[in-house]
Formats: C-alpha cells, sequence, structure tokens
C-alpha cells in the first residue's frame, strides 16, 4: 500500500511540478506523511476489529503489520502453519461478510475499537515477554514488534492516554530483558536481577510515556496504571529500595478499574513484600476456590513463594512442584523445580 501511494503521489507532482511553487514543497511531504500515517492507523483499528477472535486479531496484525511471514508466526506462537494460514484466511473472510470498512472510527465505536488495538499489542508483548510454552523463557522478536506497533499508534493517536500508558508498560518491561536470564537461558527472578544490565535508555523512554499519559488524564487507566507499578521498580536502584507500599497501592486501584484473579493475584505479591509474606498468603488463600485459577500455574508458584518465606518449606515443595506440572513452559519448569529442590534440605 504505501509503495502505491508513493506511485501515485509521484505521478501526481510530476503531472503538477509547473505549478508547484517552492515554498510549498514542505506542506506537500507533510500532507503526504499525514495520508500514509491514516492509512496506517486505519489498517491497525481493520486488522483488530472486535468481530474477530484474539487469535485471529493476533495473526492478522502480525501478517499485516509486523510484515511476519506465516511460518514465523507460527513458530512463535507453537502452532502448526496450517492453523495460522487458517485464522488469517478467515480473518479476513470474516471482515468481508462483515462488511467492515478501511477507516478510522469515529466516537464510541473508536473507543471499543481503540482497547481491541491495544488488547493484542498487550498480549503480543505478554506472549515475548515470559512465553507460555516452548524451550524459551522470552520471545524477544515478539516483544519488538509489539514495542514497533505501540510506538506507531503512539504517533498516531497522540492524545490517547492508554496508547501511552501501554508503550510506557512496553518500554520499562522491556528495559529489563537482558537481567531476565543467565548465559545459560535460565530465568533470572526480579529481585535477583543485576539491575546494572537494565536499559536506562529504554527506562528514560517508558517514564517519559508514563508522564505524558498522566498529563492526559489517564491515571486510572488499566495500562497506565501497570505503568505505575513497572515504574516503581525502575526507579529503585536496589531491590531493598523499592517502593512496595506504593505498588499495592496502585494495584489496590488496578483492582478496581480492571478486577481479574490475575491481578489480584499480583495484589498478593504486593501485599506479601510490603507487609510479610502472612499478608500475601491469606489474599492467595482465599483465592485458591477460584475455578479460573485452577490451572495457573503461578497460583501456587506465589503460594509457595510465601510458604517458604514462612519457614513452611514441605508445603513449599509441593506447590512449587504442583506449579512445574502445570507450566507448558521448559525453562519455567526448571526454575520451580529448582526452588523445590533447594527446599529440601529444611523440610
Amino acid at each position: 500500500m504505501l509503495a502505491e501511494r508513493h506511485e501515485q503521489i509521484g505521478r501526481e507532482l510530476e503531472a503538477q511540478e509547473a505549478l508547484i511553487v517552492p515554498d510549498f514543497v514542505d506542506d506537500l511531504d507533510a500532507a503526504r506523511a499525514d495520508q500514509v500515517g491514516d492509512d496506517m492507523l486505519r489498517l491497525i483499528f481493520t486488522a483488530c476489529h472486535p468481530v474477530l477472535s484474539t487469535e485471529a486479531r493476533v495473526a492478522l496484525t502480525l501478517k499485516l503489520l509486523g510484515g511476519l511471514t506465516t511460518p514465523e508466526i507460527a513458530r512463535a506462537f507453537l502452532v502448526p502453519e496450517a492453523t495460522i494460514a487458517q485464522r488469517i484466511v478467515r480473518a479476513k473472510r470474516t471482515l468481508g461478510s462483515a462488511g467492515v470498512p478501511f477507516e478510522l472510527p469515529r466516537g464510541d465505536a473508536l473507543a471499543a475499537r481503540l482497547a481491541s488495538v491495544l488488547e493484542v499489542i498487550y498480549l503480543i508483548f505478554n506472549e515475548g515477554y515470559t512465553a507460555t510454552s516452548g524451550e524459551d523463557w522470552m520471545r524477544p522478536a515478539l516483544c519488538d514488534e509489539a514495542l514497533r506497533l505501540g510506538r506507531i499508534l503512539a504517533g498516531l493517536a497522540p492524545q490517547e492516554p492508554e496508547v501511552h500508558g501501554l508503550v510506557a508498560l512496553m518500554e520499562l518491561q522491556a528495559s529489563r530483558a537482558a537481567a531476565r536470564t543467565d548465559a545459560g537461558g535460565q530465568p533470572v527472578l526480579l529481585l535477583e536481577q543485576d539491575r546494572g544490565r537494565w536499559d536506562r535508555l529504554l527506562i528514560r523512554r517508558g517514564l517519559i510515556a508514563l508522564e505524558r499519559a498522566q498529563a492526559l488524564g489517564g491515571a486510572h487507566g488499566f495500562y497506565v496504571l501497570q505503568a505505575g507499578i513497572a515504574a516503581c521498580h525502575a526507579r529503585a536502584a536496589r531491590p531493598q529500595d523499592t517502593d512496595w507500599a506504593g505498588i499495592l497501592a496502585l494495584y489496590d486501584l488496578l483492582a478496581q478499574v480492571a478486577p481479574s484473579p490475575v491481578v489480584e493475584l499480583n495484589r498478593a505479591v504486593a501485599a506479601g513484600m510490603a507487609h510479610g509474606p502472612a499478608a500475601g498468603l491469606a489474599i492467595v488463600d482465599a483465592m485458591r476456590a477460584d475455578s479460573a485459577l485452577q490451572h495457573y500455574p503461578w497460583l501456587p508458584s506465589v503460594r509457595g513463594d510465601l510458604l517458604a518465606k514462612l519457614g513452611r518449606a514441605a508445603e513449599a515443595i509441593e506447590e512449587f512442584e504442583r506449579a512445574a506440572a502445570l507450566t507448558h513452559n521448559v525453562r519455567e519448569r526448571e526454575l520451580l523445580l529448582g526452588r523445590a529442590r533447594g527446599l529440601a534440605g529444611s523440610a
């Protein structure tokens, strides 16, 4: 589309060359950039239309905007190539059958579609940041692609605070990438990371994006609140300098804005750090009956960590082993089993 647009503009400029006053050249370049930008924004919103399933939106977004081939998308999500190809074909057919226009939505429709766009980019980043399955703890290419899309969207929708909030969150999270694994590719947990390896440029960019989102009135947005939590970690030179009370307060707000079992589990971690492991364990124990978390490995993992801090090693080992059995990521399983083995002598 970009190449075709440039050819069209070239022909128009040649035809009108004799009529163009030199002072107007900059205006023409700006108009061309605006038109290309509008097309990109329309394409993002079309690929992420709510009429498609989340899986279809992700596949279509990576295909059309990320420039990834079908085999590359299949490898990224560890599914057969034919599955991804079918998702893309069906997504295109669905958009055609639904008569989805290639245009930027307006008013309430824009807000609804923007949420869908942000959700897809967020999902792509999360899968890259902590892979749900496979042999690698992270998939950096997916993180990079989500960041690229987020930055494009921030440039095209500069007045939307949640767009800047998501960009801030991804920049701040990505700043820790180099410290999240050791030389052998094994995971390194947050409080054990070498903070000298955190990317200071990404941190600065993330904090600037967060300030912009807050200045636009989005302080209580879903992505802005999460970016605020990431900023608390980024500002701490040492683990013991972390403002856990501030993080807990942000999770309290997040639980009101977007309540979910995952948010509540993270709130339990923050409570455990701010007020002691018993406080965190009380929250986790109240969640154990939640059916949505029965197969979620981080529930027993968090519980195991809190039990270990309370000196209840035998119970902690059981939880870490349960978590290891639930995960589909090889590196995560090794980490959890390693924590269980480390407690064996004190059980």
